[in-house]
């Protein structure tokens, strides 16, 4: 090889259908240098990493989604099309990696003969080999390369069986790329089929007559067109009158025809009698009744792991941060200016506590559905309730991101890539956050006893179940409005393959875990931050002047006859009330006052916006219990659930209006506090979920959308329960 090939840096594009092992195949030939980003100019994300071949060579491996033709149905699907139909697209590869899986050759290769007619440099890499061998599978590999003119490698992506051959393979194709290239193409085109590919040639220049057939099918919507290519390519389908979906059925049809015999020729399938283990399995876990209860049972269980996990892994993030602040706190402080060691500790470094504590819920909750996706069993969940959740707007793969939300909303959302139709991902994305989180946990426990004072602890239970009930009604009425209003193109099926049960394959699980983790801390880092420093500053800043004059009165007026620790309470509180959020806590009280809430309340909810759970610390600050808060949050872990947060409780249900026609009467009625309960059912409270639904729409437009709605539909809520229960 001359020393301008060593130069040149290749790329190389992994291309398969869904589930054929795909990204099984590229975390064997990665591993952990795989990066993940957003393919340009859409929200649909794209997986790179580099490979080194034996002489030195080295290329880049990109993951293309999955797709099962060129004639796409989704947005990720269009990504393969919208790459392959543009030589000067920067993903266009050197060459290809077409995984298939051997298991179900028939259903792959209607792809792979259309790769084959755009004349790109092909090594076929047959996935699950070693479950073919289980199966009872006989596979001729030299007759199939024979008859479709490309190298062919029996692999499994799971063991890493044949993956070094396969990247031997790989660098001969790409030191000799012309010779790895068929001659005749798979698909003869029709007379009326001829005439267009030229017609498309001679006005856009696309030499290969199946690229240029592509271009006129996909003329709306691929990006790199111009305007006056794609008029040019409408007049060329008016006056030939060309039909492309008729054309596209006519084409896939007469590639079946062709390609199906060579399966028959190289591959012999085992006797289907008796029934295989998955069927076995099948005929209980997907069985019309007792599916989706044994479903239900093992989201309980997953809900479980990730509520009581965290638990655990969260105080250990909780600790470390805290050691982090002190640390942090104590070299700043040598500063002398205790405005900057609170913006430090208090701002910043809780912003980045706000992170850091979802992350073991979301490592654990990818850690399960990758399990579960691993095994094949998601597969039949999706199977299963696909029929209910399109009567909703959404799909079978809904149901994963829906009961995902119960832990927390932002891995939930996260999980909404694997939904392929724009529509039921917007809708599932938008609604998801209705499911009750574990933040609100905090929240309920301090509001359900104020609501109903005179209850006991089994009423209570009941309640909080409710809430749970409430948010999953409130998810799916709210996701048939949107099945009424929003409107795609794109159609809406089902197109799924099951695979066999088996075990999982580890590294897939934790290089999975890991690039979600990664992909959470790099896609909403900033925001989080920039609201809670935001938020900070206006609850420690105000008019000229006020602060300071407030403090140093408060410090006079009780002098040395008070403890340190009730004095800085105090003051806390009083601050607050002057500050900045304060003022604006007291701005927006006539808008909140229908609702039963006094301006300490509207403090509470403006700073909600940073995570839900921070109502209680802000009600703490605001009636002078900074301090004891601190010392009941450490102890609640060790008391029942409806025992905590006794002090704040206390002071919550002695509070009065200070203004207004109600003037001395009590803030928390029974009104009141189920007013609350359902607004912090209802309300977007949460930055953390709006960084994550900006991340995966890719506009600030569907977080903000998402925001105003959430935020109409609590006031509403809570407004009626007010007037229902006044």
């Amino acid at each position: 090889m001359n020393d301008g090939k060593q130069e040149r840096h290749f790329k190389v594009a992994l291309v398969g259908n869904p589930n054929s092992g795909k990204s099984t195949v590229f975390n064997q030939l990665t591993g952990m240098r795989q990066k993940t980003g957003n393919f340009p100019g859409v929200t649909v994300d794209i997986k790179e990493g580099p490979v080194r071949f034996p002489n030195g060579l080295v290329a880049t491996v990109v993951d293309l989604p999955g797709t099962y033709s060129l004639y796409p149905t989704s947005s990720d699907e269009k990504i393969v099309a919208r790459v392959l139909a543009n030589l000067a697209d920067d993903s266009f590869p050197d060459a290809l990696i077409y995984v298939a899986d051997i298991t179900n050759l028939d259903k792959h290769l209607l792809l792979l003969t259309q790769l084959l007619d755009l004349h790109l440099p092909i090594v076929v890499a047959l996935n699950m080999c070693d479950t073919a061998d289980e199966l009872g599978i006989k596979y001729n590999v030299a007759k199939l390369s024979e008859k479709l003119g490309l190298p062919v490698i029996p692999v499994s992506g799971r063991t890493g069986e044949n993956i070094q051959r396969m990247i031997g393979e790989i660098e001969k194709v790409l030191c000799n790329p012309v010779k790895s290239v068929p001659k005749a193409p798979f698909y003869v085109f029709t007379e009326a089929e001829k005439q267009l590919a030229e017609a498309v040639r001679l006005n856009l220049g696309i030499e290969n007559p199946y690229r240029a057939l592509l271009t006129l099918h996909h003329r709306e919507w691929l990006p790199h067109l111009q305007k006056s290519d794609r008029e040019t390519l409408a007049t060329i389908a008016e006056t030939k009158k060309f039909h492309s979906l008729r054309a596209q059925v006519d084409e896939t049809l007469d590639r079946f025809d062709r390609f199906t015999p060579i399966v028959r020729e190289t591959i012999q399938q085992p006797p289907t009698f008796p029934s295989t283990p998955t069927d076995r399995l099948d005929a209980v876990l997907t069985h019309r009744f007792a599916g989706p209860f044994i479903f239900f049972g093992v989201m309980l269980l997953v809900f479980m792991v990730i509520f009581y996990g965290y638990a655990t892994t969260g105080d250990w993030v909780e600790q470390a941060m805290d050691w982090l602040t002190q640390g942090i706190g104590a070299l700043v402080s040598k500063l002398n200016n205790a405005w900057l060691t609170d913006l430090v500790t208090k701002g910043i470094l809780e912003g980045f506590k706000g992170i850091f504590v979802f992350v073991p819920q979301i490592a654990l909750l990818f850690f399960l559905i990758t399990i579960l996706e691993e095994v094949g069993y998601l597969a039949r969940v999706v199977f299963m309730f696909d029929k209910s959740m399109r009567r909703f707007g959404m799909n079978g793969r809904s149901i994963v991101a829906l009961i995902g939300g119960g832990a927390c909303a932002v891995p939930a959302i996260m999980g909404t890539r694997t939904i392929s139709n724009w529509k039921e991902r917007i809708i599932t994305i938008m609604v998801t956050p209705f499911i009750s989180c574990s933040a609100r946990i905090p929240v309920y426990m301090v509001l359900i006893p104020i609501a109903l004072p005179t209850s006991g602890w089994w009423t209570w239970a009941l309640v909080f179940g409710g809430m749970y009930v409430f948010g999953i009604v409130a998810a799916l009425g709210s996701a048939y409005i949107f099945k009424k209003v929003l409107r795609s193109r794109e159609p809406s099926y089902l197109a799924l393959e099951m695979p066999v049960y088996r075990m999982p394959h580890w590294k897939n699980v934790w290089l999975t875990v890991w690039d979600k983790i990664v992909s959470f801390i790099s896609g909403v880092w900033k925001t989080i931050l920039v609201i809670t420093i935001v938020l900070w500053v206006m609850g420690h800043t105000g008019p000229a002047g006020v602060l300071d004059a407030k403090k140093q009165q408060l410090e006079n007026q009780y002098g040395t006859s008070i403890a340190a620790d009730s004095l800085a309470d105090i003051v806390a509180g009083e601050q607050l009330g002057v500050s900045y959020l304060g003022m604006v806590g007291k701005g927006i009280e006539p808008a909140i006052r229908p609702l039963g809430y006094d301006w300490k309340i509207g403090i509470a909810l403006l700073t909600s916006i940073a995570a839900r759970e921070v109502f209680n610390g802000t009600m703490y600050t605001i009636y002078s219990l900074e301090s004891v808060g601190e010392k009941e949050d450490q102890v609640a872990a060790d008391q029942k659930p409806f025992e905590r947060y006794v002090s704040l409780r206390n002071h919550m249900k002695e509070d009065v209006y200070t203004q207004g026609k109600d003037k001395g009467e009590k803030v928390y009625s029974m009104a009141t506090g189920l007013s609350l309960l359902v607004f912090y059912a209802l309300a977007m409270q949460c930055m953390s979920t709006l960084a994550a639904v900006k991340r995966e729409t890719g506009r600030w437009k569907w977080a903000l959308f998402q925001f105003v709605f959430m935020s109409g539909m609590a006031y509403l809520g809570a407004w009626l329960t007010f007037v229902l229960f006044s």
